[in-house]
């Protein structure tokens, strides 16, 4: 049996070869770059890697060193597929995003659009964002705050992105796929639910309940000790206070802020019964102008890929080669697709940031359809 230390020796060498090999082949990367920026030529060419892994794995005879070389070139191909995008940004090739840049948002005339009733956590959330008594107007539902600002009735649209207990509020999702608007900003808003009900009414009087899904997702473990209650979902939490109010029955409640009970003349049945003291609601604030502010330090982005192995893992690669921070990442399916997703990622950068330009171009070669949703 040989000595470990010398095996060992043998390895660095052949280690230092490689490195040495690889050195040279970006060298060579360089150059393809320079000649792809002066004909307008993509970095990715799908078919020739694909015959190039072909010949290499033919170099082999296991079945484990096919794979094992199919593996490694996957990896150096992408790798130099990155110091090329990194040249062409560098040689002013980079992704044109369109995005104006602004020093501060349009806020004093702006119309702003929310959904629901007064004393929605959605109206708190504008309330915070831009400051009490701004000039806005509400909707039914989160599709007619978009269209407001398709026609030009409103400037900014605010929304529920998602909640710390409950996950993200789908639909809104793909509002933000379906229409061409832009995420400007965001407002996280502590969540504090409370059990409404008309004056004088008691917990055994209670039949029923109202209010958003969410919100009764939030309050399960309240809700579970009077499995008799029947749970009724509706599209708002403060206009679930205000359907008790109208329909003057004692068997109704809602699930609310306690705020609303002030503003619909409710009385508190309960309070503090979501099961999370943390529990929070990030909203988005959308608009229709492709702007972000000079120190945005978050984007949201969303991308389709080719529904191959190993295809969204190449594409989160760019921001992780690029030193960049993700802090989330959903799917969503993609319609008349069936079983294929759209991914939605937030990360930490600014559209003008070099490393962000790097990532971007990265992804808008490999990926089949890349969005920027915003950069607030």
């Amino acid at each position: 049996m040989r000595d470990l230390s010398k095996i060992r020796d043998e390895i660095d060498d052949i280690d230092g070869k490689i490195v040495e090999l690889f050195e040279k082949r970006l060298e060579l990367v360089a150059q393809v770059a320079e000649y792809k920026m002066a004909v307008g030529k993509p970095v990715l060419d799908r078919k020739r890697e694909q015959e190039k892994q072909e010949r290499l794995a033919a170099l082999t005879q296991s079945e484990f060193s096919k794979k094992s070389i199919h593996e490694l070139f996957t990896q150096i191909m992408a790798i130099c597929r990155k110091r090329q995008y990194q040249l062409l940004v560098q040689g002013g090739k980079g992704e044109n995003t369109a995005f104006e840049v602004k020093e501060a948002l349009e806020l004093s005339e702006a119309r702003v659009v929310y959904q629901g009733v007064e004393g929605a956590y959605s109206q708190m959330a504008m309330e915070a964002f831009f400051g009490k008594d701004p000039d806005a107007f509400h909707v039914e539902t989160w599709r007619e705050a978009m269209e407001a600002i398709q026609k030009g009735t409103a400037d900014y649209a605010v929304l529920p992105i998602e909640n710390s207990s409950a996950g993200i509020v789908s639909e809104n999702y793909d509002l933000l796929v379906e229409y061409d608007h832009y995420i400007v900003g965001e407002q996280v808003i502590l969540i504090h639910h409370a059990l409404l009900g008309l004056p004088g009414t008691e917990l055994s009087d209670i039949t029923c309940v109202y209010s958003h899904p969410q919100a009764l997702m939030q309050c399960v473990d309240f809700l579970d000790e009077h499995k008799e209650w029947e749970r009724i979902s509706l599209k708002n939490t403060a206009l679930s206070a205000k359907k008790v109010l109208e329909d003057g029955q004692r068997n109704q409640a809602a699930i609310a802020n306690p705020l609303t009970a002030d503003i619909y003349g409710l009385q508190v049945l309960a309070e503090s019964i979501n099961y999370s003291e943390e529990n929070c609601t990030r909203f988005i604030i959308v608009t229709g102008k492709q702007i972000y502010r000079k120190n945005a330090g978050k984007i949201s982005i969303c991308f389709e890929v080719p529904h191959e192995s190993g295809t969204l893992y190449r594409i989160l690669s760019h921001f992780i080669y690029n030193d960049l921070n993700m802090n989330k990442i959903e799917s969503r399916p993609i319609k008349n697709k069936s079983f294929e997703y759209r991914f939605f990622v937030d990360f930490e950068g600014n559209l003008g940031d070099g490393a962000v330009q790097n990532a971007l171009k990265g992804v808008r070669e490999e990926a089949l359809e890349l969005r920027i949703l915003g950069n607030y």
